[in-house]
């Protein structure tokens, strides 16, 4: 693989006490081509602009496909990934879908270890401190044929980490709009996901939300996601949350959250949940907690939630589970406790 290191550094020009998420880049990144049927030679290079062409098929037909991994530095100075793999194994699946060729995984990891060594002065090990990893590829073909891109880029930036949502969230459940369909694009992290997301984000949050929870596109009653995240909810000391499908993302972290609370002893079960039944639970007391985890977030507690007219106030727990499973995670992720699930990949030089 060849590397080409920046001359300059732009580490020093930062404020790491006020930066905002995924709005500062490291100095370097990952880039491969896809041309002629095959990827080409890898190369880490200068983080720099693109220069593409109006043309670019990605503008007119959104082949594009992403994933969300951070880095760690525990207090040795070495850096840890979590759960890359599983990372990689959902880029295949978006691919697939999306009709994107697949990046060799010797190609990902060996761009995963190139990279982060060279931005390891980026990464803190500071309690709770990270490095936003975002690999994505897009269709770069120049041609405006409704039909598959012939070229493609594939690319990892890194942004150094910052809190994604730093309070409690009230959240919205959608009973009009739909995040996606069965048959369709949903399980995918297709960039096109999140686009048609902002819409009717931006109609929740004129209602005086944070976010929005997303319904089946049938009934709009079985809940499924909230936000870009998925969702946890605690009814009594049991953690349920909607099972997965082709409208809802496998996510890294949910899965993790899973694991994690069965580790300590709290019960899971992945089953669907109607917004009757959540409603239901609230009025009889018997709801304690909801929450979102997600790879920017790892656990984001939600204190309130609105349907149609009303809202629903969750009390404030002095034992709640949310908190007791981030911290499990995020001990795991920086190599404080163990790692009995080998859930942690370690950044060689």
């Amino acid at each position: 693989m060849k590397i080409i290191k920046s001359k300059s550094t732009k580490i020093n020009d930062v404020n790491f006490s006020t930066i905002k998420f995924g709005e500062i880049f490291t100095d370097h990144m990952f880039e491969c081509n896809y041309d002629n049927d095959k990827w080409e030679d890898p190369v880490i290079k200068p983080y720099s602009s693109i220069n593409l062409d109006p043309s670019t098929h990605v503008f007119h037909y959104g082949q594009a496909i992403f994933e969300g991994m951070k880095g760690y530095k525990d207090k040795n100075e070495d850096l840890w990934l979590f759960r890359p793999k599983d990372n990689y194994e959902r880029i295949k699946k978006s691919c697939e879908r999306m009709h994107i060729p697949i990046l060799p995984e010797d190609y990902f990891f060996q761009g995963l270890n190139k990279l982060i060594s060279l931005e390891r002065d980026w990464v803190s090990n500071e309690p709770g401190s990270s490095i936003y990893i975002r690999p994505f590829v897009f269709s770069s073909s120049e041609m405006l044929a409704a039909s598959p891109s012939k070229k493609y880029k594939f690319l990892i930036i890194c942004s150094p980490g910052a809190a994604y949502y730093s309070k409690p969230l009230s959240v919205y459940i959608e009973d009009k709009f739909s995040r996606a369909a069965p048959g369709g694009a949903g399980y995918a992290k297709a960039a096109g996901n999140y686009g048609a997301a902002f819409y009717p984000t931006s109609i929740a949050i004129s209602k005086g939300f944070d976010q929005i929870v997303w319904t089946d596109s049938s009934t709009h009653q079985k809940i499924e996601e909230v936000g870009t995240m998925s969702v946890v909810f605690r009814i009594n000391d049991k953690l349920i949350t909607p099972l997965t499908s082709d409208t809802i993302l496998d996510g890294v972290t949910r899965k993790s959250v899973i694991q994690v609370a069965r580790d300590i002893g709290i019960e899971v079960e992945e089953r669907d949940i109607t917004v009757k039944e959540l409603i239901s639970e609230f009025k009889s007391g018997n709801l304690k907690e909801v929450f979102g985890c997600g790879t920017a977030a790892v656990i984001a507690p939600i204190n309130s939630f609105g349907y149609k007219d009303e809202k629903f106030q969750l009390e404030e727990l002095d034992n709640d589970f949310a908190s007791k499973i981030k911290t499990a995670i995020i001990n795991i992720q920086q190599n404080i406790s163990d790692d009995t699930h080998n859930w942690r990949y370690k950044i060689t030089e």
